[in-house]
């Protein structure tokens, strides 16, 4: 195995990664800005009102997207496995 094939793995894992933690990171920056606009324009400044939102919507992102989320990672280690023969040559 030389250094290309050890960059691509490395690279599709790096990618798989981002693509895995982009739903729910999205959803908790869309209802964390959301909720500092309702803060701004309101003139509430509690600290649970900002917090507690974004707890309950990345939980409900996680269900949406958990059985997409655990497909893609499957698929992924079972795609890593099948390279370790071709690894140990």
């Amino acid at each position: 195995m030389d250094i290309g094939e050890i960059t691509a793995l490395f690279n599709g894992g790096l990618i798989q990664t981002l693509l895995l933690v982009a739903p729910v990171l999205i959803v908790g920056t869309v209802v964390g800005l959301i909720v500092s606009i309702l803060q701004a324009t309101t003139q509430i400044q509690d600290q649970t009102l900002s917090f507690v939102p974004k707890i309950v919507a990345i939980f409900a992102a996680l269900i949406l997207f958990g059985p997409w989320m655990f497909q893609t990672i499957k698929q992924y280690t079972v795609h890593i496995f099948n390279l370790i023969p071709q690894m140990v040559k």
